[in-house]
């Protein structure tokens, strides 16, 4: 089992230089790409609605981060301005929408039994229709065409997070040394 990144590419080169492997992707790749898409209804329901970006004295920049955190993580408080939010800034309700798209990924990727993961991954495609967005049918259709490798990692429960924290460190160190060659 080889645990990459969702690239093309790289899927392309295992394919070639490891023809038995099985590819995985990385769970944190995924939740990364739905908070991106979170992101993009915001920005675009903000020009939208205030015809410009966010600013400081906007509802929906203030709490931006809120939209990122994982429900389960929020505390009371944060659940209350979250829900003011969406009341007072959201009147589409796209962002809303957009934001349970993005927790029904994180749900389905929690998941390790196939029967579950096959109620998830219902739950988050129907999530993704209803929410009739253009960025959650773009992130739907990134799902189904990783799908093999995504149960991969489901099933099998791998992650590259220790590769990711290692390459972490390395590029830490060679920022810290500044272009010297010798450590």
């Amino acid at each position: 089992i080889v645990v990459i990144d969702p690239s093309a590419p790289y899927a392309s080169g295992i394919r070639a230089a490891l023809p038995d492997a099985r590819i995985a992707v990385d769970k944190w790749h995924l939740v990364a790409l739905a908070n991106s898409m979170v992101t993009e209804v915001r920005q675009r329901v903000t020009r939208d609605l205030l015809g410009r970006r966010g600013r400081k004295q906007d509802q929906l920049w203030v709490n931006r981060r809120l939209l990122l955190t994982d429900a389960e993580h929020l505390s009371a408080k944060q659940w209350r301005r979250f829900t003011r939010m969406l009341d007072t800034a959201d009147p589409t309700g796209e962002i809303g929408a957009g934001w349970a798209v993005k927790e029904r990924l994180r749900m389905l990727l929690a998941e390790h039994e196939p029967s579950r993961i096959r109620w998830r991954l219902a739950d988050f495609y129907e999530a993704a229709l209803d929410a009739q967005l253009p960025e959650a049918t773009r992130l739907a259709g990134t799902i189904q065409t990783w799908w093999p490798a995504i149960l991969v990692a489901l099933t099998e429960q791998v992650s590259n997070a220790r590769t990711e924290g290692f390459n972490r460190i390395i590029k830490q160190v060679k920022r810290t040394g500044c272009g010297y060659r010798n450590m």
